[in-house]
């Protein structure tokens, strides 16, 4: 809650109005079964209509010889789906962008988006880059752009035309030397 204060999202209003609940679980503790009938006790009982799992690794790490944790994970996501929740689920990647690990579930075919946020090396900076790789229903955004949370909220800027190999965390730079964006804040109604 401190950190979203200090982004400028204050959410501890909301969470005394009771609109937002907020639990850590201790997953070294709690078996995938637990864990799943933590999530839909809490949907049943506060009529929860969105769920954030933050992050998935951890569900993973607590549970590293479960052999059926795609369909426990595809299990949980279709109850809420049912129930008319959307789910957002966070899942930090290996650094290479295609490697898989076989204790990482494969849940992307379960999504009906998938955004990929990256890190990049760009004029001696570290740089963050969204990319949009699945829309299931219609056309989606097929550029990579430079992005920022800042006070003043997320800022999304131009497509990196001039890197190719941003999504893989080394890019090559093609353009002329130039800043990506300026290093101050981005100005009210630029996005």
């Amino acid at each position: 809650m401190d950190r979203a204060d200090r982004l400028g999202m204050p959410v501890q209003k909301h969470v005394r109005d009771g609109r937002l609940l907020i639990r850590q679980i201790d997953l070294a503790g709690v078996s995938p079964g637990e864990f799943t009938h933590l999530i839909v006790e809490g949907t049943k009982q506060e009529g929860t209509d969105f769920v954030v799992i933050d992050s998935l690794n951890g569900y993973i790490k607590a549970m590293p010889n479960e052999r059926f944790l795609d369909l426990r994970v595809q299990e949980l996501l279709s109850y809420l789906a049912q129930r008319g929740a959307t789910t957002l689920l966070t899942l930090a990647q290996p650094a290479e962008f295609a490697s898989t690990s076989r204790n990482q579930p494969e849940v992307s075919y379960l999504a009906d988006s998938l955004l990929v946020l990256r890190f990049f090396e760009a004029h001696g900076e570290v740089r963050k880059a969204i990319s949009v790789l699945k829309k299931r229903s219609g056309g989606h955004e097929l550029t990579i752009r430079e992005f920022q949370v800042t006070n003043a909220g997320v800022w999304v800027g131009e497509p990196l035309h001039d890197f190719q190999g941003v999504l893989t965390g080394v890019p090559n730079y093609l353009g002329q030397h130039k800043p990506l964006f300026a290093a101050e804040e981005p100005r009210a109604g630029e996005s």
